[in-house]
């Protein structure tokens, strides 16, 4: 006959047991585990050279201070140029339907052998 305490013992021991992981699910676990490893070595890899990994030797220093936010409120300074008056800009349009004919017109001509 079995005692009582042997079955309760059995019992404790049954529930307390972890499920054994497949094979997939340890291959998962001990990526996991290197990634986090890895990770964590990040700045000390980029002081390796460059055949094992390491940044190369042109690459620019990153910079002590940090990068300041844009100014996203301050107005830039006024133009110093002047707007275009009426004349100037029918002036400017001329020229370039001038220039845009003679190019056609460069285009369409076949060239002189």
């Amino acid at each position: 006959m079995v005692s009582k305490s042997r079955i309760a013992c059995v019992l404790v021991n049954r529930s307390l047991s972890l499920p054994v992981a497949s094979g997939r699910g340890r291959a998962l676990a001990l990526s996991a585990i290197l990634a986090i490893g890895l990770g964590g070595c990040s700045s000390t890899l980029s002081s390796l050279p460059t055949q094992l990994g390491g940044m190369p030797a042109d690459t620019p220093q990153p910079t002590a201070a940090p990068v300041a936010y844009p100014a996203v409120h301050d107005m830039p300074p006024r133009r110093q140029n002047a707007v275009l008056t009426e004349a100037e800009q029918k002036a400017a349009e001329a020229e370039l339907a001038a220039l845009r004919a003679r190019q056609a017109q460069q285009v369409a001509t076949p060239p002189k052998n």
